[in-house]
Formats: structure tokens, C-alpha cells, sequence
């Protein structure tokens, strides 16, 4: 069983810059993609962002590609997403997600795997 815990949220102004963090523990071998999802209050959880679980490649949502970076510390099995020019629109719950192998990556049922979340709000 795979756990993942998220931090770094918080409260921000526009324009702001955020890191979340992903702490994976337990049974890794075999995950193989690590992403970010994002949920507003009655809106569906939408996908933010993926790294394969090698660092080779990364994926963007369109609404956040040149902002927000994805990347990977192997050596401490962590996961941290980079944000950059934050907007009022960031606001949301961002979760920390893996899945076992590679796959598709844009829906969150490809996930086997959920953090607890964390909140990120950008004040105008």
C-alpha cells in the first residue's frame, strides 16, 4: 500500500509563488506515473499536472503549461509542483496522486493512489 502525503499549501496573492510537496511511502516499486489534481468546490477534480515516476517526462494541463513545474526527488521518493504566477482561478484543493504503471494520466480513476489534499487560495 502506497501513502502520499501533500504540504505546502496556503494562502496567496496574484501573481504569488507556491511549492507543493508529495512525500510517497510504502510499496513504490512498480508505481509509474505521479501527477497533481486540483478540486473546487462543486466542480469535478481536475488534472494539474503528471511526471513519470523515472523524472523522464512531464505532462501540463493547458490552463496552468508555462506556470506551474512538475518535478521529482527520487532519493526521497518526493514529488513537488512548482507555482508560479498564481491566479485567483488557482484556487482549489491540490492532491498529490500515483498510479501503478504507466497508463493514461489525464483522469483521476487512472489513480490508484490519493494525498489527503491541500488547500491553495489566491486572493485578487
Amino acid at each position: 500500500q502506497v501513502q502520499l502525503l501533500e504540504s505546502g499549501g496556503g494562502l496567496v496573492q496574484t501573481g504569488d509563488s507556491l511549492r507543493l510537496s508529495c512525500a510517497a511511502s510504502g510499496g513504490t516499486l512498480g508505481l509509474g506515473l505521479m501527477g497533481w489534481f486540483r478540486q473546487s468546490p462543486g466542480k469535478d477534480r481536475d488534472f494539474v499536472a503528471a511526471i513519470a515516476w523515472s523524472g523522464s517526462s512531464t505532462y501540463y494541463a493547458d490552463s496552468v503549461k508555462g506556470r506551474f513545474f512538475i518535478f521529482r526527488d527520487k532519493s526521497k521518493n518526493a514529488m513537488y509542483l512548482d507555482m508560479t504566477n498564481l491566479k485567483p482561478e488557482d484556487t482549489a484543493a491540490y492532491y498529490c496522486a500515483a498510479r501503478r504503471g504507466v497508463g493514461p494520466l489525464l483522469s483521476e480513476y487512472e489513480y490508484h493512489y490519493w494525498g489527503q489534499g491541500t488547500q491553495v487560495t489566491v486572493s485578487s
